[in-house]
Formats: structure tokens, C-alpha cells, sequence
């Protein structure tokens, strides 16, 4: 009768360790992945804030190809939540487009620039953040 009325108590000393152990294993792991998914998205907000003026550019090369602009003529507004300071030059049909990243020592004060040739008006995208977070955005890839 005694011993139906036993019960366990709770968890021994090696068990618990080995639970403490696993997370240990786990955490790891799963932190150094965090931080690279941290990076990777904080190059891509930045990215995703100068994208959009692409269009302004071409359509003001367009209008007049020796024309001439600074950041306010097409709306940049800086400093933003992730490009610290934006940029844009045109000058004789070619032009530029940069962001000065702001995040994670992985990819703060680095710089992404998207450049368009003059002669075939071709974006291309380079970036001084790690190859392993910009995807694509390696100086190779050009998009219309």
C-alpha cells in the first residue's frame, strides 16, 4: 500500500542537464540564423526604399538626358528608417541611386548603389553589404 501512494517527485539532476544541454545545442544554432535573417532583411528594406525612384530617374532622363538632379528633385527624403543618407545623381542620361544602410553591424554604414548606363539603360545593383545577404545584388545582374 505504501508504495502506490509513492509518487515522482520531480526531475533528477541529469535530466534536467540534459534538457539545459539541448537548448544550448538548439540556441546555437538558431541565433547566429536570427542575426544573418536580421541582416538579410535589413539590406532588403533598404534596397526596397531606393527601387521605387528608378522610374523618376528614367522618366527624368528621359524628358531631358543632360539633365541634372539632387535627392529633393525626386522626393528622397533622408535620413530613413533603413538608408541614412539617400542619394541620386544624373548626369548625361546615366545615374545613380544609393543607400547608406542603417542596421545590424552586418550591413550598417555599407553601401548599396543602384547605377543606370547612359547608353543602354540598364540598372545594375552593387552593394558593399555581404554577398550572402544581397542575393542578386552583386554588380552582375541589370535589370530594365
Amino acid at each position: 500500500m505504501n508504495m502506490k501512494q509513492k509518487a515522482q517527485q520531480g526531475f533528477t539532476l541529469i535530466e534536467l542537464m540534459i534538457v539545459v544541454a539541448i537548448i544550448g545545442i538548439l540556441a546555437s544554432i538558431a541565433i547566429p540564423a536570427y542575426q544573418d535573417y536580421i541582416a538579410k532583411s535589413q539590406f532588403t528594406a533598404g534596397l526596397a526604399e531606393i527601387t521605387p525612384f528608378k522610374t523618376k530617374v528614367d522618366v527624368i532622363i528621359n524628358d531631358d538626358a543632360t539633365a541634372t538632379v539632387d535627392a529633393s528633385a525626386i522626393g528622397l527624403v533622408t535620413p530613413t528608417s533603413n538608408c541614412s543618407p539617400l542619394a541620386v545623381s544624373i548626369t548625361d542620361g546615366a545615374g545613380t541611386l544609393t543607400c547608406t544602410h542603417i542596421g545590424t553591424s552586418s550591413v550598417s554604414t555599407k553601401v548599396t548603389t543602384l547605377t543606370r548606363t547612359a547608353a543602354t539603360g540598364l540598372w545594375a545593383c552593387t552593394s558593399g553589404v555581404d554577398p550572402k545577404f544581397t542575393g542578386k545584388c552583386t554588380g552582375t545582374a541589370a535589370t530594365p
